[in-house]
């Protein structure tokens, strides 16, 4: 079975075609500036060659047919037809309270994904997009819904809840949502399989660190808590994203600087974060040139940014009562060994010991990196949110 998983953005198209017999990727990409100019499509084919079709893309629609059209052609495709497509997944962002799990698409489900807009403006209306093109471009194509929130969805009621009025919550569906839930299903699954344990046996603390970045503490397969809420805003330091901050601190700017409810959003998660405490940049390397160059702030960033990781994996060891496996992912937990050093660093207490040989220099490849005979599992899990899309369209297809 071919399937086509998309992740489509506010400007972007993110795509891979799997061949599920091997769960093989015969091709993926990306489609560019939607709508901008310098609109393009970058193809990297099953062999590695890499290919940019320059083209003017003026919305999501074309961005897809773009894509159906490379995947098909006789010079670039690895299909005959579109024929060969059985069905496409979809990343959805938001899928609050109604989906918890995955759901092939149909009218109603696009009503409940509409409803869910208001709670995920800059990414719902795109996914919708794309599942729109998809009907216009081949209209018996069966589609599937996988939310970005769905694995959250089993966290019991205090860890859900916010300290506000019930009465807001009921009217406005004001509670703890979570995020990258496909990605803390994929590492904490892999995690037991590599280790030949059992998920439902299992206690795991996941951590998606990259520009965005959630903590999750997954207790016999179920997430049970995550360290984003209403909005991806909540949680740790990110790239732009302040993470945990006061609301005080919120209405008090607001009040000092007169800024509109608009704005105020905007600099919490788009000038904040490491940008906004360094100056400097979003991006974690650059951050750590300017650290080991004597940039105070920069130093700063990084140990506020591995503290407060830190601090949520003793919380939830702690909500847990334990924990068996610690997985580190995303672009971050993947690639900056260091990160991973100071995050674990004064954690041996609670049995989570870091192997330096076996940590250093490790980049975006699965490995144990903690010592031999340590209590908890330390690993480094690349994640692969687009494989967990098919496989849940494929089960979803009944093959």
């Amino acid at each position: 079975m071919k399937i086509l998983v998309l992740n489509c953005g506010s400007s972007s198209i993110k795509f891979q075609f799997f061949d599920m017999d091997g769960e093989k990727v015969l091709a993926k990409g990306l489609v560019e500036k939607i709508g901008l100019n310098g609109s393009c499509l970058k193809l990297e084919k099953k062999s590695g060659e890499k290919v940019v079709f320059e083209g003017e893309i003026l919305d999501h629609k074309v961005g897809i047919e773009y894509v159906l059209g490379v995947l098909t052609s006789k010079k670039h495709g690895c299909i005959s037809n579109l024929n060969d497509i059985k069905a496409v997944g979809h990343r959805v962002v938001h899928g609050g309270e109604r989906f918890n799990e995955s759901v092939v698409i149909d009218s109603e489900v696009i009503a409940q994904m509409e409803k869910c807009i208001d709670l995920a403006p800059l990414h719902n209306p795109p996914n919708l997009k794309g599942i729109e093109a998809i009907s216009e471009l081949i209209p018996d194509m069966t589609q599937v819904a996988v939310f970005d929130t769905a694995f959250h969805q089993t966290m019991p009621k205090h860890a859900y809840m916010y300290g506000i009025p019930s009465s807001l919550y009921k009217k406005y569906g004001i509670r703890r949502y979570g995020f990258h839930g496909t990605s803390h299903r994929y590492v904490s699954q892999r995690a037991c399989d590599i280790l030949g344990i059992e998920c439902k046996k299992s206690k795991i603390i996941t951590c998606h660190l990259g520009n965005g970045a959630s903590v999750a503490a997954i207790k016999n397969g179920q997430s049970v808590d995550t360290s984003m809420g209403f909005t991806p805003l909540e949680g740790l330091l990110m790239g732009t994203r302040s993470g945990d901050l006061d609301v005080g601190v919120v209405t008090y700017l607001m009040e000092k600087e007169k800024l509109g409810s608009e704005t105020a959003s905007t600099l919490f998660n788009k000038h904040s974060g490491l940008l906004g405490v360094t100056g400097i940049s979003s991006d974690f390397r650059d951050i750590g040139e300017k650290a080991a160059e004597g940039n105070e702030l920069a130093q700063i960033a990084l140990e506020m940014y591995a503290y407060r990781v830190k601090k949520y994996i003793g919380s939830y060891t702690a909500a847990m009562n334990g924990c068996d496996v610690l997985v580190f992912t995303g672009g971050i937990g993947e690639n900056a060994d260091h990160a991973r050093k100071d995050i674990c660093e004064d954690l041996n207490w609670l049995g989570f010991e870091v192997d330096e040989q076996k940590n250093d220099g490790l980049r975006a490849e699965e490995a144990i990196i903690s010592s031999d005979g340590a209590k908890v599992k330390i690993m480094v899990i690349p994640t692969n949110e687009e494989l967990m899309i098919a496989r849940d369209t494929q089960l979803l297809m009944g093959d």
